[in-house]
C-alpha cells in the first residue's frame, strides 16, 4: 500500500492531524469507496438468473445467496471476537486479506463447474463479514463520528446498486458468462478500493478533544466483553432482535430486487438499481449526518430510537398506500426502501457509537454491533431455507409487502420498548451525560 514513499504518507497524516476538515473530506471518501469496493466483490452475481440450472431441485441462485450469505453470518460470529480484539496498526492489512481472499473464491467459483461451484459463494462471503468493523475503527470515536458513518453506512445502499448495475452491464453489453461475471466485476471496483485503501491508512488516532467528548477507543478483552453483556444485555436483546428483522428485509430487498423489478416491467434496465439507491443514498445521507449536530450523547442517542421508528413508519404507510394504488412501484420501493434504512443504517453508524459514549464504556462499537449483525444474518439464513424448503407461491410484490408490513409494526413495539427502558436506566444509576 505504500504508494508514495515514507517521508510523503508522513506529510498526509499530518495534514490530516491538524485540519479537521480535510480529516473528514478524505476519510470520509475513502470508508466510502473502500466499503463501496467490497460490495464489488459481493453483491454482482445477484443480477444473474441462473435459470438453467438447479441442485437438489432449489433454483440455482437461491442456493448461491444462501451460501454466501451462510458465509458472511460465519464471518459476523467470528468477528465479534476478532473486531473487538483487533490493533488498530493491522486494520489495513485485514481489510486486503479479505478482498483478495473473497476474490480468488470468485475466480474459483468462475472455472469450477455447477454445482460444485456453490461453495465458492460461501467462501467469498467467509471473509467480506469483517470489512466493516475494520474499516469503521478508522471512524469511531471522534467528534464527527456521525458524518463518516453516514458517509460509510450510506455506501451500503449506493454501492449495491452500483455493483448490480455493473454486474448487469457486463451480462447485457460485454455478453459475459454468468459465472465469469462477478470475479469481472470485482476487478473494476478493486484499483480504486486500494487507493482508498492507502488514504484510510494515513487517517490519525483520534485526538484529545475527540477522547473528551467519545471517550477513548480500546481493544476489548474477554472480561470487558463479557461485563458488556451483563451490564447491558437486557437491553440488547430487543434490539437484536429488531435488527435481525431490518437485515433479513434488506438482504431480501438487495439479492432479489432484480426479480422484484423484472415482476413490476423493468427487465432490460440496467440502471434502476443506481437511479433508486441514489436518490435513498442522498436523504439517508442527510438525515444521519444531522446528528453530529447534536453535542449531547444523551439527547442523540434517545433521538436515534425515535428516527428508527419514524424510517418504520414510512416504509409501512408507503406500502399501504401502494396497494391502494395510490403509488407507483418505483415511488414504492423509493419511499419503503429509504424508510428501510432510516430504521436499519443507524445500528451501523450511529447507535452504538452513541451509546458507547453515553455510559462512558471502555471498548470499542465493533463488538457490540457484530453482535447484532451475527444475529441479523443468522435471521437472513433461516427466513431463506424456510423460504427454500417450504413451497408456497407467491408474488415478489407480495412477498415484499408482508416483509415490510409485519417488520415495520413488530420493529417499532422493540424500539420503543428499548427506549422506554433506556430511559429508566439512565435514571437509576444517575448517569451524568
Amino acid at each position: 500500500m505504500s504508494f508514495f514513499t515514507i517521508r510523503e504518507n508522513a506529510l498526509i497524516g499530518r495534514k490530516l492531524k491538524h485540519s479537521p476538515a480535510l480529516l473528514l473530506l478524505v476519510v470520509s471518501f475513502a470508508a466510502f469507496v473502500v466499503y463501496t469496493g467490497m460490495y464489488g466483490f459481493r453483491k454482482p452475481f445477484t443480477v444473474g438468473l441462473y435459470e438453467q440450472w438447479t441442485f437438489w431441485g432449489i433454483p440455482y441462485k437461491v442456493c448461491l445467496v444462501i451460501a454466501q450469505v451462510i458465509g458472511y453470518m460465519f464471518s459476523k460470529f467470528i468477528g465479534i471476537r476478532v473486531i473487538a480484539a483487533m490493533k488498530p496498526q493491522h486494520r489495513i492489512q485485514g481489510i486486503l486479506i479479505c478482498i483478495l481472499t473473497a476474490w480468488l473464491a470468485l475466480f474459483l467459483f468462475a472455472i469450477i463447474p455447477a454445482p460444485y461451484n456453490i461453495i465458492c459463494m460461501f467462501l467469498n462471503g467467509l471473509p467480506l463479514g469483517m470489512v466493516f468493523g475494520l474499516v469503521f475503527g478508522f471512524l469511531e470515536g471522534r467528534k464527527t463520528t456521525e458524518i463518516m458513518g453516514a458517509f460509510l453506512a450510506s455506501s451500503f445502499i449506493f454501492a449495491s446498486g452500483l455493483a448490480k448495475t455493473v454486474g448487469k452491464w457486463l451480462l447485457i453489453n460485454i455478453d459475459v458468462h454468468d459465472f465469469w461475471m462477478p470475479f469481472v466485476a470485482g476487478g473494476i471496483f478493486l484499483i480504486p478500493m486500494l487507493f482508498a485503501l492507502w488514504l484510510l491508512k494515513q487517517t490519525p488516532q483520534p485526538n484529545d478533544a475527540d477522547i473528551l467528548v467519545r471517550t477513548a477507543r480500546t481493544p476489548m478483552t474477554k472480561f470487558e466483553r463479557q461485563q458488556f453483556i451483563l451490564k447491558f444485555g437486557w437491553l440488547l436483546v430487543p434490539i437484536v432482535i429488531s435488527y435481525m428483522l431490518f437485515t433479513i428485509v434488506r438482504d431480501f430487498s438487495e439479492d432479489f430486487a432484480n426479480e422484484l423489478w423484472t415482476e413490476t416491467g423493468y427487465v432490460a434496465d440496467a440502471g434502476i438499481f443506481v437511479q433508486t439507491s441514489s436518490i435513498i443514498t442522498v436523504i439517508v445521507l442527510i438525515v444521519i449526518a444531522s446528528f453530529f449536530t447534536i453535542q449531547s450523547n444523551l439527547k442523540a442517542f434517545v433521538y436515534t430510537h425515535y428516527l428508527v421508528i419514524v424510517g418504520l413508519s414510512l416504509t409501512l404507510l408507503s406500502t399501504y398506500f401502494f396497494h391502494q394504488h395510490w403509488l407507483s412501484p418505483i415511488v414504492w420501493m423509493i419511499l419503503s426502501t429509504t424508510g428501510l434504512y432510516l430504521a436499519y443504517l443507524p445500528f451501523n453508524c450511529l447507535y452504538f457509537e452513541r451509546m458507547i459514549s453515553t455510559y462512558a464504556v471502555k471498548g470499542n462499537v465493533g463488538f457490540v454491533m457484530y453482535i447484532a449483525d451475527a444475529f441479523g444474518y443468522l435471521g437472513t439464513v433461516i427466513v431463506l431455507l424456510l423460504k427454500t424448503f417450504i413451497e408456497f407461491q407467491f408474488s415478489w410484490v407480495n412477498f415484499f409487502s408482508v416483509l415490510f408490513t409485519a417488520t415495520a409494526i413488530i420493529g417499532i413495539v422493540l424500539i420503543l420498548f428499548t427506549v422506554i427502558g433506556h430511559l429508566k436506566f439512565f435514571k437509576s444509576i444517575n448517569q451524568v451525560v
